[in-house]
């Protein structure tokens, strides 16, 4: 079985593709599988936060490309700005992490939130893409550049996403 313990260097080329759900990018410690099949642990510094497109190096020099899995969303979405920003405050005050983007605003799905966000006079529907939320004002890992809408509709692909140089 294979360790990872750290990054890439940016540029490098992956041969491996390592997809994770928000809240397993969100482990420091964890046996998964690669999307060959190959079981690999993962042991990273504490506090740590993969994003897709992150480029993991494995203790036998392979490169290792994180991939945002679809996951169940839930989405609320308006062009009133006040109403989204109302609901990210509220979800934001129950520590649920959100994916803000132009005119919506992402969560894992839960029915409860979503009848929240209902509430407070927003439509909300369910969708299936990947998950990349706010890392929040004192958070954060190197230095990426995310498109943040999560894909609607039926079939929402995995985003891919740019990297810029980590400092």
């Amino acid at each position: 079985m294979i360790s990872i313990e750290g990054f890439a260097n940016p540029g490098d080329i992956a041969s491996e593709r390592l997809p994770l759900s928000f809240e397993m990018r969100s482990k420091n410690r964890l046996r998964t599988k690669l999307e060959s099949g190959e079981e690999i642990c993962l042991f990273l510094a504490r506090g740590t936060v993969l994003r897709g497109g992150d480029l993991l190096l494995a203790n036998d020099n392979r490169v290792v490309e994180v991939l945002a899995a679809p996951e169940r969303l839930m989405q609320a979405a308006s062009n009133d700005p006040l109403l989204l920003a109302r609901a990210a405050y509220h979800l934001g005050n129950r520590h649920v992490a959100v994916q803000i983007a132009s005119g919506r605003v992402a969560f894992a799905a839960d029915h409860v939130l979503g009848s929240m966000v209902s509430r407070l006079g927003l439509p909300v529907s369910e969708l299936e893409a990947a998950f990349e939320p706010e890392a929040g004002a004192y958070g954060g890992h190197g230095g990426h550049a995310h498109d943040n809408a999560p894909d609607e509709g039926k079939g929402a692909r995995i985003h891919e996403y740019s990297r810029a140089k980590k400092q």
